[in-house]
Order: structure tokens, then C-alpha cells, then sequence
């Protein structure tokens, strides 16, 4: 049954009958110089099949030896998991046949994996906490990359022919893997979202990945079931593979729950499958019918040796973990005096790092907050980026803050001059002087411009002197105009009074 063709149950009524509990396998490509098991360097954007050695293709008596970077990098991970590092464990093999996994088997681990029994609390939209309990965190190679020629949705059904690099084949890989996340209800697809993006952050405050998701440095496979009430066994899952952003992830979950709860409510089965998801719309669509552990058939490796990290190493690593991002947010939160709604909109703008980075480079939380939050994510939202993609630098708004403080320019002009900086017209001081934009305090210059407004607006002059104080607003406002808003408009205000008085 295609997705065009899937009745879709309203979200809401989807969660009143059916309670969804969710299941979430991230991968992170680790940030080594090197693949997992061979010198292979890793590139990204490598003209096809030149980052590749006879272990990354598969070749015939080649023999893999294991990266220890990836593996201090997955002892890492799964200390700022609260996982169990294993005193000792090893690498399997899992069996079959694709054409990007040029051994047929991929090198992963099974039932010893070096992380396990873990958890991480996630913060909600509204601050809610919500712990998610993590099952293992696991080393594994990636495989290469299927290019489907010919067809017209890019993947392999009404292809012509397929490509494959294998530049990515053999790049450290760890999975983290939830136990069944129950008890989310109707706030599934939060919980989902917010979980991948605590992981993201995660990932990057560690140094073990540049955790890209438009890369693929970071991709989330979600599973999705439904039952009738939390008392009962799991459902039938799905697994919507490679999702690669928060809110593809928030809308796959929600789309399965619909999905799903259309096909219960007629009375059908649901296939336990892989699952493709399309982004353009919103829909999943079948992939293949889902393995289970055993149709893998996995078996120990027998050219790689256990791995058995000493405990004083990995507490050497414990120790020199940075501090999380869930920390670091409440201390942040602490020192700039933010109020918990707006600690968790700057979290959610994505803004906590530029403002952290303008407020080192000198400028007051509350400036930094405001430029980040109002002109640069209305920028940013109308051309279609993240707020990291803007061309402008902490540093600059920094800059840009302490212009309006020292009352050199105003808000308004201030708009002015970000949007030359912006424009790539260079830093914010250069941009006042090569467009003027200083604000006018010479006192000669604002009582001529005052004469002048009076001069012309003599009713309003006399409704000032009249007593009517509120009508100074137009003279003022006609200064600004004439000035073209470079005016100070206290010095305005001080200079009409004195005039009409």
C-alpha cells in the first residue's frame, strides 16, 4: 500500500486511541583522521572511491586493525550517556548482502557492546524532563553510498542503473541505542525531536564529531508502534530509516502514528518493515520487510581481537569530559539572568553558542540575546538558514551592541548597519562610516533641523506651548525624518523644549 493511498487518522484522535511508544538508533559518524579499521583517510567530498584501501573494499586477505581513537571516542560517548563501559568486548559480524558493503558483512558489535545501560534526560518545551533509557552504545564501520541513476525519486525503484562510492565504507560508526521509550503519549514526536537534538549537542560539545546532519554526520532510524492501552506488549514496529533533522524526525513520528493508527482502526496488521521518509512530503513509504537479530546471523570476528579499555584510562576520560550541554545551559542561564522561557527559546532559536561567543567577545547578555533573537532570526528565517549560516560573527554583533551602548547609533540605525554587515560590506564600525550612519548629536546641526521642523509645523508649536507636552512627538518625528533617523532624539526633545519655552 503506497503512502498516497494510507488512510491517516487525525494526530490527536491517534494518541486518545493508541498509545505510541518510540525506539531510536543513532548513528554519529566519529571525527577520526582515519576510517575504523584501516588507514583510509576520511574525506568528505572525495572525487568516488579515492579515500579507499583493499580493507575498505572488502579485498580478499585484507586484514582490518581497530582505530583507538574510535575507540576512546565511543568510551566518551557513553560516559556522557551514564552507560556501563564494558571491562571487556568485541567486535561481530553481521551478515548480508547490499552492494554498499563490499564484504557482505558489515564489522559491528552484537551482544558484547562497549557501552551499555545508560540514559538521557531531555528537556521539553516547556521545561519538562523527560529520561530516556539507553540500552547500549556500539562501534561499527558505515557503509558506502548508493547513487540511483535514471529514475525520478532518486532511489532504487525506476532507476536505470546505480552508482556506488565507497569512500564512506569503513568510516567509525557508533549507534546508540534506546530501550522502548514509553509514557510520551501525545508528546512522542517531542520527545523524539528533542532526544536527537540532546544527542547532537552532545556529540558536538565532546569533540568526537562535527555532528552535521545535513552531512549525514548524524542520522536517526525511528521506530514507531502502537497498542491499545500501556498495560499491553509492544506493537508491531516500524523503522523509518535515515532521518536527518530534528524536525524530519518530529514529523516522522507523528506521520507513523497517523499511519498506523488508520490501518488498526480497519482492522489490518501492521508489517513489521523499514520505512523510507520523504521529505518534501511529510510521508513515509515502504522499504523492505524488517530483520530481526538472528537473520543476520552474527559471529564473532575472528580477525579482530576483544577490546578490554582499563579502567584507569576510562576514568582518565571520565574526568576530562567537558561539561555537557544540559550543565552548561543552567549555568549560562544563571549568569545572564534569564528567565527559564527564555533560556529555552535561545536553546531552541539554536542561539545559546552565538550568544555565549558575543557575550565573551564583550557585549551584554541582554544585547546579544536581543540581536540573535529579533533582526538575525527574522533575517535568518526569511532567507531559509540557520542563524550559524548568517555572515555575521558574534564578534561583529558584539561590536554592533556596543555602537548602540555608546550612543554612536541607534536600534534603528543599528538594523541599518547589520544589514550592510550582512551584505558583506564589513565590520559594523566600517559600515557607519562608509554609509554615515552615526547618529547626529551636534548641537548646531539638531537646532537648526528643530527651527526648521517648527517653521513648518507651526500649530503643532502652538498646541506645545498650549500646554499640550504629548504634541512635541510630531516635531521630534520630523527631525528624525529630516535626519533620516540619525538624530538624538533626547537632544531633539532637550533642544524643543528650551526652544518653546
Amino acid at each position: 500500500m503506497s503512502a498516497q493511498t494510507e488512510t491517516l487518522v487525525d494526530y490527536d484522535e491517534a494518541v486518545r486511541k493508541y498509545d505510541p511508544v518510540l525506539g531510536i538508533e543513532v548513528h554519529v559518524e566519529l571525527g577520526t583522521a582515519t576510517k575504523m579499521f584501516d588507514g583510509a583517510p576520511q574525506t568528505f567530498g572525495a572525487a568516488p572511491n579515492t579515500a579507499v584501501t583493499p580493507v575498505s573494499l572488502g579485498l580478499p586477505g585484507a586484514l582490518p586493525a581497530v582505530n583507538g581513537k574510535a575507540v576512546e571516542y565511543a568510551v566518551r560517548i557513553g560516559l556522557a550517556l551514564n552507560c556501563q563501559i564494558a571491562e571487556s568486548c568485541r567486535f561481530a559480524r553481521k551478515n548480508y548482502f547490499y552492494p554498499d558493503v563490499p564484504k557482505n558483512f558489515q564489522t559491528s558489535q552484537y551482544d558484547e557492546p562497549i557501552a551499555h545501560d545508560g540514559y538521557l534526560d531531555v528537556e521539553l518545551s516547556d521545561g519538562e524532563i523527560f529520561r530516556v533509557q539507553i540500552e547500549r552504545a556500539h562501534m561499527e564501520e558505515d557503509a558506502g553510498k548508493n547513487t540511483h541513476v535514471g529514475g525520478s525519486t532518486g532511489r532504487i525503484h525506476g532507476a536505470t542503473h546505480s552508482l556506488v562510492d565507497y569512500n564512506r565504507a569503513g568510516i567509525p560508526l557508533v549507534e546508540i541505542v534506546t530501550r522502548p521509550i514509553e509514557g510520551a503519549g501525545e508528546r512522542a514526536p517531542e520527545v523524539a525531536r528533542a532526544y536527537v537534538s540532546a544527542l547532537r549537542d552532545i556529540f558536538r560539545s565532546l569533540g568526537v564529531s562535527e555532528a552535521r546532519m545535513e552531512r549525514g554526520n548524524v542520522r536517526a532510524d525511528v521506530n514507531v508502534s502502537l497498542r491499545a492501552n500501556p498495560t499491553d506488549p509492544l506493537g508491531t514496529r516500524t523503522e523509518t530509516k535515515n532521518v536527518n533533522s530534528f524536525r524530519s524526525v518530529e514529523r516522522a513520528v507523528r506521520y507513523e502514528i497517523s499511519r498506523q493508527a488508520g490501518i488498526l482502526d480497519d482492522g489490518g496488521s501492521i508489517v513489521q518493515e523499514t520505512r523510507h521518509w520523504h521529505e518534501d512530503t511529510g510521508t513515509t513509504s515502504p522499504g523492505r520487510v524488517k530483520s530481526d537479530a538472528e537473520d543476520y546471523r552474527y559471529f564473532p570476528e575472528p580477525d579482530l581481537v576483544p577490546i578490554a579499555p582499563p579502567r584507569e584510562w576510562v576514568e582518565e576520560i571520565r574526568a576530562s569530559l567537558p561539561e555537557l550541554p544540559a550543565v552548561r545551559r543552567r549555568r549560562l542561564q544563571g549568569e545572564w539572568g534569564f528567565s527559564d522561557a527564555e533560556m529555552r527559546d535561545l536553546v531552541n532559536a539554536g542561539a545559546s553558542d552565538l550568544v555565549e561567543a558575543t557575550v565573551a567577545a564583550g557585549a551584554d547578555p541582554a544585547a546579544a540575546r536581543k540581536w540573535w533573537m529579533g533582526e538575525l532570526s527574522r533575517t535568518a528565517k526569511n532567507d531559509g538558514v540557520s542563524l550559524e549560516e548568517l555572515s555575521v560573527t558574534p564578534a561583529q554583533v558584539a561590536e554592533l551592541a556596543a555602537l548602540v551602548e555608546s550612543g554612536r547609533i541607534n536600534d534603528k540605525l543599528a538594523k541599518q548597519v547589520l544589514a550592510g554587515v550582512l551584505a558583506g560590506e564589513g565590520s559594523p564600525e566600517e559600515v557607519v562610516v562608509a554609509r554615515g550612519l552615526e547618529v547626529v548629536s551636534d548641537d548646531g546641526a539638531l537646532e537648526a533641523a528643530v527651527d526648521e521642523a517648527l517653521a513648518a509645523n507651526p500649530d503643532v508649536a502652538e498646541k506645545i506651548r498650549g500646554g499640550k507636552v504629548q504634541a512635541a512627538g510630531a516635531i521630534v518625528g520630523a527631525v528624525m525624518k529630516a535626519t533620516r533617523g540619525q538624530a538624538d532624539a533626547a537632544k531633539v526633545r532637550e533642544i524643543l523644549m528650551a526652544r518653546i519655552g
